[in-house]
């Protein structure tokens, strides 16, 4: 029996039942894969349906706030994917008359849609001929045809897109994307795989020739980046404190933060009381309180954050302060949503 023929008959009888699998509208279909791209299943679930209860319609995406569809995504992180997918929900919804495209190339047109999102819509919800290729895809393809490129090379990529075309079933090109993902997902996994009952075992050069763990082959990323944030949280005489937005080209951006100083390394309280005056001016009496004395390390994909809050009390009152009950109103980064729900146990 041919490999897809394998594949697409183990999805019959092992594929989990999921919203966007009973459905091809692109737009549900549009959201699943941006949300679960770097998430699994198991943590995107409630915030697909989350997002849908709250814009059932791309239309209704496309007119919300950008304030709205943060605080809704805060906790999946890569926050650029969630800019990205309102700003394509309003080309979408004002340009395209509420249609997505129906071609892989213009699929491609979309912010934030990339080869792998255009290929799932085209082949899921057009029956085009795309083979997807995500990590669970490489892994599969890897081990069963024993192939020891590198899959985050561009040469890997090119060669394992060309050779996912070639096995894929293009009768149902969107049953088999899936199958093939799904494969992945539970049967080859990235440890403890299922080869004792493989369907694929008799064929699988990997598991013939004991490579299984040694597949597939990814070249070592560079050096984790550190970074010492030290963000001052004043708390004036009304309760109230202060947030402020993320406009940089960095990570969280447009999310809201304390104000932050950021330093070359850990600092101590005479350097926090130096800064004051800059990055809070005008608050009366300030006195300077560290939460914890171990610092927070708050890890992302390609950098380290060593974290500090520093509580600054003032008998003033704040110019454009914020209750502290208002603040879980306000995307946030996840370390500041952890730290909120401490700050509000001190107070309330």
């Amino acid at each position: 029996m041919a490999f897809s023929d394998e594949i697409l008959r183990w999805y019959a009888s092992n594929k989990r039942s999921l919203p966007w699998r009973e459905t091809t509208d692109p737009y549900k279909i549009w959201l699943s894969e941006i949300m679960l791209q770097q998430t699994r299943v198991e943590q995107g679930l409630p915030y697909y349906e989350k997002f849908l209860r709250h814009f059932p319609t791309v239309e209704e995406l496309s007119e919300a706030g950008e304030k709205k569809v943060l605080k809704l995504w805060q906790g999946l992180g890569y926050y650029s994917r969630a800019r990205n997918l309102h700003a394509t929900a309003k080309m979408v919804s004002q340009k395209l008359g509420g249609r997505f495209p129906g071609t892989y190339e213009d699929l491609l047109q979309l912010k934030g849609v990339g080869d792998y999102t255009a290929s799932a819509i085209g082949s899921i919800c057009f029956g085009l001929p795309e083979p997807v290729v995500d990590g669970n895809v490489y892994r599969v393809l890897a081990r069963y045809f024993g192939v020891d490129m590198p899959v985050n090379g561009s040469a890997g990529k090119r060669y394992f897109k060309q050779l996912a075309r070639e096995v894929m079933d293009t009768d149902t090109p969107g049953d088999y994307n899936q199958a093939i993902m799904e494969f992945g997902a539970r049967q080859c996994t990235p440890s403890k795989p299922g080869c004792a009952n493989c369907p694929l075992g008799n064929a699988c050069v990997a598991l013939k020739e004991k490579k299984v763990a040694q597949l597939p082959v990814k070249t070592k990323k560079g050096a984790v980046r550190k970074r010492y944030f030290n963000y001052l949280v004043p708390i004036d005489a009304d309760f109230k404190t202060l947030l402020r937005q993320r406009r940089e080209t960095d990570i969280w951006r447009h999310l809201y933060e304390f104000p932050l100083l950021e330093s070359e390394g850990i600092v101590a309280e005479p350097e926090i009381l130096q800064w004051l005056p800059e990055m809070l001016n005008g608050l009366e009496k300030p006195m300077v309180e560290q939460v914890k004395e171990a610092e927070i390390v708050h890890k992302l994909s390609h950098q380290h954050l060593y974290t500090r809050f520093w509580i600054v009390r003032s008998q003033g009152s704040l110019v454009g302060g914020i209750p502290l009950g208002e603040l879980e109103e306000y995307p946030v980064p996840v370390l500041i949503a952890d730290f909120i729900k401490t700050l509000k146990n001190s107070y309330f």
